[in-house]
């Protein structure tokens, strides 16, 4: 039977009215991470590790640190896929408000009260954490705080972490001998919070 212009009219109807299934578009790649880059780790990590090495390095012992701006510093520990290195150790070292460091290489100076170490190990998501006071400058050094990760006996990376807008930063070789990238990834902004300041800090690794 020859369909009439009705039929015609009222499948074109139908096939207008059906509805339209999304087949999806081919998933886009990930943009590629980029390891955080290493650097010096410096004349001043600790010859003997503290008998208080935690995450609070306001507090050393029974004395409590009062001076500077407090911080917390924290982040992920993830590998180039995004994946949580779980396991892994974060220790990080830095000067106190007076720019000394608890190392018979430095003076002898620094506040018996700042614990200026402290290491944490990372939980099944990657997440670290310390407390801490944002990095001052001292003489020829844009303010820092020294990093290193561990796992297990094998050392993966020693790296710097540098405050985002400090004017001493241009003026620093350590952070000037950074492309671009590896400068944009180790340096991070301090922003205010409720209990001080607060830096987010993601470290990537090329394991």
């Amino acid at each position: 039977m020859t369909p009439t212009l009705f039929d015609r009219r009222r499948a074109a109807a139908a096939l207008v009215a059906l509805p339209i299934v999304w087949t999806g578009v081919r998933a886009q790649p990930a943009p590629a991470r980029i390891p955080t880059p290493a650097q010096t780790e410096g004349p001043f990590y600790p010859v003997a590790i503290p008998k208080d090495s935690d995450f609070d390095l306001l507090r050393n012992g029974s004395l409590n640190y009062t001076r500077g701006q407090p911080a917390w510093v924290e982040g992920t520990v993830t590998d180039l896929q995004g994946r949580p290195v779980a396991g892994a150790q974060v220790e990080i070292w830095q000067c106190d408000e007076t720019g000394h460091y608890h190392h018979p290489g430095d003076s002898g100076k620094a506040d018996p009260a700042f614990q200026g170490f402290g290491r944490v190990n990372v939980g099944a998501d990657g997440r670290y954490r310390f407390r801490t006071i944002k990095p001052v400058p001292y003489s020829g050094r844009t303010p820092h705080i020294h990093v290193k990760v561990k796992l297990a006996s094998r050392e993966l990376l020693t790296t710097q972490l540098y405050v985002a807008g400090d004017p001493h930063n241009e003026r620093d070789f350590v952070w000037r001998s950074l492309p671009p990238a590896g400068r944009a990834a180790v340096t991070v902004p301090f922003e205010a919070s409720a209990d001080g300041v607060r830096a987010s800090f993601p470290i990537v690794l090329a394991t």
